[in-house]
């Protein structure tokens, strides 16, 4: 497997299965912009997506001309994440899926990494991997109707993309209950707690747009005053999760899943704990081999270097893909995505049948020759917090 992702095999050897261009990329002056173009998909991310936007990002990075990087979507999602039904229709051939995987771990360090400015425009969803392109960026301009969500626990999957080192990093034991929930969070909610940057209302981001092509520069200073001019100081609705955060650490940072349930049980009989059924409700139903590979992914992700936690993330996904442990993923797919009869039949069918020794197999490091190769790198944008 490359170490490394080449423009020209990016995008000339791509083979088509959309009648449209997926991904589009325009250069004005020193601004280079990126659209993801799957509206009807919700852009999700698809083998054709991930080419084109790695593909454009390394040439930019090399061209001395582009200075600034401006990603968006169009629809009413910046990203909904992985297009679920390839991991599924490749689910009979082994590591069908492999480059795909290997090219979207990649991405997620390049974009972390990457030399030129960066501003993404998130207006609408932005879950799971989609959301990789939104919250390392330098600027990550989110608005009212910016919804965010890692919900991969749900349909046998685990946090991806990044995101088991980022959470971790959030307040608290926020990052948990994002993981292992399925929470959701809004756009103010996001620059409260650093996933991102600035808060613009909605009917203002194609002006900014505008303002940042008509500035011409990559300067970062620049670029803040410019994006500071349209945004508004974030204030919580009192209704906002955020506002839950003692109880959110106090039943999240137990050691296992069955006791974080078993903590919020006790939680939720208590005045203006409502909130706390929907959260059991949304655990109790996701896969019990995912929530526990989910957790454990998280907690490794806090002493973890960005490089390490995506490199274990690897791991994980391709196990998950050959059903090492357990074929959870296919069954979560088939029941959420292709049949949607929302019945999946999780094997084993309970926390308490997961069985702990076996875990450890899909966190197992791989040959070295089928390792993720990336870098090691610290400095990041939310590596602060660390």
């Amino acid at each position: 497997m490359p170490t490394e992702l080449r423009v020209e095999s990016g995008l000339r050897g791509l083979v088509r299965t959309e009648n449209h261009e997926v991904v589009l990329g325009e250069e004005v002056d020193h601004v280079r912009l990126i659209t993801l173009n799957r509206p009807r998909q919700l852009n999700a991310i698809s083998p054709e997506l991930v080419s084109l936007v790695a593909a454009y990002l390394e040439k930019w990075e090399k061209d001395d001309k582009a200075e600034l990087v401006i990603i968006k979507g169009v629809g009413r999602a910046f990203s909904a994440g992985g297009d679920l039904k390839v991991f599924y229709d490749g689910r009979k051939s082994k590591d069908s899926c492999l480059e795909v995987v290997y090219r979207m771990y990649w991405l997620c360090h390049h974009i972390h990494s990457y030399k030129k400015t960066q501003v993404a425009l998130v207006h609408g969803i932005s879950m799971g991997g989609g959301a990789s392109f939104m919250a390392p960026m330098k600027f990550s301009v989110v608005t009212e109707k910016t919804i965010f969500a890692t919900p991969e626990a749900s349909f046998g999957f685990h946090t991806d993309c990044g995101f088991s080192y980022m959470h971790p990093r959030l307040p608290g034991r926020l990052g948990e209950f994002l993981a292992l929930s399925g929470g959701r969070l809004n756009g103010k909610e996001l620059v409260a707690v650093g996933l991102a940057t600035h808060f613009v209302p909605s009917e203002k981001i194609a002006e900014l747009e505008k303002c940042l092509i008509s500035l011409n520069s990559g300067d970062e200073n620049a670029v803040r005053s410019v994006i500071e001019e349209f945004s508004l100081e974030v204030k919580l609705e009192e209704e906002s999760i955020l506002n839950k955060q003692s109880i959110i650490d106090e039943c999240f940072s137990k050691d296992t899943v069955e006791e974080i349930i078993k903590s919020l049980e006790a939680e939720a009989n208590k005045e203006g704990s409502g909130w706390i059924g929907a959260v059991l409700k949304g655990m109790k139903r996701s896969s019990p081999t995912a929530l526990k590979i989910t957790l454990r992914s998280i907690r490794e992700g806090r002493k973890q270097t960005l490089s390490e936690s995506l490199k274990k993330e690897f791991r994980l996904t391709m196990n998950i893909l050959r059903t090492t442990i357990s074929g959870d993923m296919y069954e979560g797919i088939r029941a959420f995505t292709i049949e949607k009869d929302n019945a999946p039949k999780w094997d084993p069918p309970s926390l308490d049948k997961v069985d702990e020794g076996k875990l450890d197999l899909v966190f197992q490091p791989f040959e070295k020759d089928f390792e993720l190769h990336i870098p090691e790198m610290e400095e990041n944008r939310l590596s602060a917090s660390s």
